[in-house]
């Protein structure tokens, strides 16, 4: 799984794995899902990161497991 933040782009893009992706569709406004030949979600991205968080700064991210 890899995360990467543009902050120039104002973007962030989930992978979840390294499988081709065959086709993307926008769930909602500024939200990209990504699916890989058997029609599973292989990454997610977020256009206008900035204007989604409430986080003064896009400069520190949190990971949670559980």
């Amino acid at each position: 799984m890899k995360l990467n933040v543009d902050k120039r782009a104002d973007a962030l893009y989930l992978r979840l794995d390294d499988s081709p992706i065959v086709e993307s569709e926008e769930a909602s406004p500024g939200v990209i899902l990504d699916y890989n030949e058997a029609n599973e979600v292989v990454g997610v991205e977020m256009l206008h990161l900035s204007k989604r968080t409430s986080a003064p700064s896009l400069s520190s991210l949190q990971f949670e497991t559980t």
